[in-house]
């Protein structure tokens, strides 16, 4: 329990100091956020605003976690994983600065680098843990040792589905890091449950967020960009696998899902219907900021749901 109070209170320190020391050095770097062309017309001031801020919480939950390896050599793994996908992330916005474009790293490059992190992970899994295909079922709490294809094919829909989810519910001024920071202490209190030992870098990941959102809440003053999505995407990926709860991302994220499956539903209404759209825009949380929300009105709204989906999720593990 000290372990796990202190991770949350020594990464929500080093968020305050790193944080602020960060947006200066991506001013001066001009590291600014490039605005897609089709977005919300009322993003384009946002225009400049200082990227890829998601260092600061990588790095503060990086640290953090250095010191606990010892005791919790579990949450490694998790940690590699979130480096990862955020290198796939900085990759991608790094692109985007340099073309002074919304185009980093293409579609399938993207992917690629995903998969490629996913693979490592599931090859670590496969070799070093003792039952690898076994999960735990929603509801019924039953374990089930699973086919190692059919393991395979859950593991990859499940770790790409989450990791592009959190990318897309990347989108306004303290969303993704309120939602996520509700996930984060969720799978600290299912750790718990569970025994996983991961409840360390849960707490960590929640302190590090929680300094990262008083400088990104409506206005912000530095965006995430991928390199903070995808790398918290590759965390939650990691971890709901870590504890056998694959499946559990379901409920606990419902709005990832929510966001994911509005921009699929988009699209292929957009082309069967010659150009007519499902919602006025996608990812959904544009669709109600298009409608009349404010910024802040959908994050205290998707917070909640998702605040609600986890305490559904918990009683249900």
């Amino acid at each position: 329990m000290k372990d796990f109070l202190w991770a949350g209170i020594a990464a929500f320190a080093l968020g305050l100091v790193l944080t602020p020391v960060l947006i200066p050095l991506l001013q001066k770097l001009k590291f600014g956020q490039v605005i897609r062309e089709d977005g919300p017309q009322g993003h384009l001031k946002k225009a400049g605003t200082p990227t890829m801020g998601g260092l600061a919480f990588i790095v503060s939950i990086t640290l953090v976690s250095a010191f606990l390896l010892s005791s919790h050599p579990e949450i490694l793994p998790v940690l590699l994983v979130m480096l990862g996908c955020g290198a796939v992330g900085f990759a991608d916005d790094f692109l985007e600065i340099v073309k002074k474009k919304n185009e980093g790293l293409t579609p399938l490059q993207k992917l690629f680098g995903q998969i490629a992190v996913g693979a490592l992970f599931f090859a670590y899994r496969m070799i070093f843990v003792t039952e690898p295909t076994k999960i735990i079922l929603p509801v019924s709490g039953r374990e089930w040792t699973m086919p190692w294809w059919l393991y395979l094919v859950l593991f990859f829909l499940m770790f790409l589905g989450t990791d592009n989810g959190v990318n897309l519910n990347d989108g306004l001024d303290g969303l993704c890091a309120s939602v996520t920071g509700v996930e984060v202490l969720f799978l600290a209190l299912l750790s718990l449950k569970y025994g996983a030992g991961l409840e360390s870098i849960c707490l960590a990941a929640g302190g590090a967020l929680l300094a990262y959102l008083l400088f990104n809440t409506y206005p912000a003053k530095l965006f995430m960009g991928d390199t903070g999505s995808l790398a918290l995407g590759g965390f939650l990926a990691a971890a709901f696998i870590t504890m056998r709860q694959p499946l559990m991302i379901l409920i606990a994220g419902f709005i990832y899902f929510a966001e994911s499956v509005s921009v699929i539903i988009q699209r292929y209404y957009f082309k069967a219907t010659h150009g007519k759209r499902f919602f006025r825009m996608t990812p959904i949380h544009h669709h109600f900021e298009l409608g009349g929300w404010s910024e802040p009105r959908i994050v205290i709204v998707f917070t909640t749901v998702t605040f609600w989906c986890c305490v559904l999720a918990y009683f249900l593990a």
